[in-house]
C-alpha cells in the first residue's frame, strides 16, 4: 500500500486530523446545503431527460476506483455524442474537458460555472473516498498522463477543490494541472487545506475558468 505523504511529512496524527476534518466538514456542509441540493436536483429533473446524478468512474487512494457523484450537466446521451464526433473526441482527449461543450444542458452550463454540480461529492467525502481538498479526481484513462509521478498522485485522495480550482480551473492546460496536483501532495497540510477552502469561494464566484 502507498503511504500518504502527509503521514510521512506531518505525522500520522496530522493525517488522522485531516480525515476527521474532511468527514465532519462534509457532513456539516451536506446539512447546510440541503436546500440548494434539493433545488438543483429539481431543476435538473424538470429541465432535461435523464438521471439527476451522474456517476463518474474515477481513481482514488492507492488506485482504488469508485464512482464520484455529480449533478448531471449534460444531455442523457452525452457519451454517444462524444464518440460520434471526431472533432469533439480529439479535443476532449487533449485536456479531458471541452470549452463550449455542445452536450451541456442549459441548467448544466450554470451549474458548472458555479461548481454546484460538484456538491454531491460531499457524500463521497463522508464515505471516505474523497477529501474536501486534494488533487483533481482523474479517470482510469488519465493515469498514463502522470508517467513516473503516478505513484505519488495515487498516494492521496482526490479533492472536491484544490490548487487547480483557485489557480484558473479549466483555463489551465493539462500539464499545469498535473504540476499543481503534485505540488499539493508535496505541501499537504491541514493549514493549506483551510487556505484553499477559503480561496475557493471567490474563485467559484468569479466563474473564471469554468466551463
Amino acid at each position: 500500500m502507498i503511504e500518504s505523504p502527509a503521514a510521512i511529512v506531518g505525522g500520522r496524527r496530522d493525517w488522522f486530523a485531516k480525515a476527521c476534518f474532511d468527514r465532519i466538514g462534509a457532513a456539516l456542509l451536506l446539512v447546510v446545503s440541503f436546500p440548494i441540493l434539493a433545488l438543483v436536483a429539481l431543476l435538473v429533473r424538470i429541465t432535461s431527460r435523464g438521471p439527476v446524478v451522474y456517476r463518474r468512474r474515477v481513481v482514488g487512494l492507492n488506485g482504488e476506483q469508485f464512482d464520484a457523484f455529480k449533478f448531471r450537466t449534460m444531455v442523457a446521451d452525452a457519451d454517444r455524442i462524444l464518440e460520434g464526433r471526431v472533432d469533439l473526441h480529439d479535443a476532449y482527449g487533449q485536456n479531458i474537458k471541452l470549452r463550449d461543450d455542445p452536450r451541456r444542458t442549459a441548467v448544466g452550463r450554470w451549474l458548472r460555472k458555479l461548481s454546484l454540480d460538484e456538491l454531491p461529492q460531499l457524500l463521497n467525502v463522508v464515505r471516505g473516498e474523497m477529501s474536501l481538498v486534494g488533487p483533481r479526481m482523474i479517470s482510469p484513462e488519465e493515469m498514463p498522463k502522470f508517467g513516473a509521478a503516478l505513484q505519488k498522485r495515487l498516494s492521496v485522495k482526490p479533492g472536491i477543490t484544490g490548487l487547480w480550482q483557485i489557480s484558473g480551473r479549466q483555463d489551465l492546460d493539462y500539464a499545469t494541472r498535473i504540476e499543481l496536483d503534485l505540488q499539493y501532495i508535496e505541501q499537504a497540510s491541514l493549514r493549506l487545506d483551510v487556505l484553499i477552502l477559503v480561496k475557493t469561494i471567490p474563485a467559484v464566484l468569479s466563474m473564471r475558468g469554468a466551463y
